[in-house]
């Protein structure tokens, strides 16, 4: 089975959607859509690549914009659809972020790639992803682009849920054993990088980093507690993690984070 089956084979068992609603799963979609707000303007084209079930695209097809989006897995494609209200302007076709060839050059005011970097595991696919986003977004405006980070995962998956055996991964060389980088295959189906990896990823750009924020932050490692905050009380950590999201000190402890910038 090639790397695309495999990602295929996942999405079509995977429940997104129900992890961007839970309390815990919905601080990475509510920071993002605080980030998109920022900069989307009345009248703005957007495209999603790699949108997934459409939870990105809905919500902001239903704040009036316009968006185009770009999925891979036909099981996705076909509930995206199925969610499409009647007064929504917003297309889907099926397609891989490393050709956007189907796209004329600087067409969209914000462009998402909020999904593909998680399955890209050289740094030659990952700047052709991004490659093709920047060159569809007009000048001056902006991409998201969102990246699994491995130092979340490990800390909650691995020491704190025991769900990975760190051991294990050392051992069998998918952690370095003296800095804990990960080291990620197609077969693990998520590619888990550092700020440090994505610095370097960017850096045959000539664009301009707005924001780099930690989407989720500590959430993960707090589960259960924001599972039982009331509205009140998470709408105040909500406040807190927006004020704190993108402080160096903590942008490294996280499970996803998202790159802001300009073209």
């Amino acid at each position: 089975m090639n790397a695309n089956s495999c990602l295929i084979e996942f999405y079509n068992n995977y429940d997104e959607d129900n992890r961007l609603i839970l309390k815990y799963g919905a601080i990475e979609f509510l920071t993002t859509m605080h980030y998109i707000e920022k900069y989307v303007k009345p009248g703005a084209r957007i495209l999603e690549i790699g949108a997934g079930t459409g939870r990105y695209s809905h919500a902001l097809a239903r704040q009036g914009y316009t968006v185009d989006a770009v999925e891979l897995v036909e099981h996705n494609i076909d509930i995206f659809k199925k969610n499409t209200q009647p007064d929504e302007h917003i297309t889907i076709v099926q397609g891989n972020a490393l050709d956007l060839s189907a796209f004329s050059e600087n067409q969209y005011d914000i462009t998402l790639l909020l999904g593909p970097l998680y399955h890209l595991y050289t740094v030659t696919d990952k700047q052709q992803a991004l490659s093709e986003a920047i060159r569809v977004t007009k000048a001056g405006g902006i991409i998201f682009a969102a990246y699994v980070i491995s130092d979340g995962c490990l800390l909650d998956e691995g020491f704190n849920r025991g769900n990975i055996n760190v051991h294990e991964y050392v051992k069998n060389g998918l952690l370095d054993s003296e800095t804990f980088a990960a080291i990620s295959e197609p077969k693990d189906l998520f590619e888990l990088v550092r700020k440090e990896d994505i610095d370097e990823i960017m850096s045959s750009f000539s664009t301009t980093r707005l924001h780099y924020v930690a989407s989720d932050g500590l959430a993960l490692f707090m589960r259960e507690a924001i599972s039982n905050m009331d509205n009140d009380t998470f709408n105040l950590f909500l406040k807190y993690h927006f004020a704190t999201c993108e402080r160096t000190d903590l942008v490294g402890v996280t499970s996803h984070a998202v790159d802001i910038f300009r073209k």
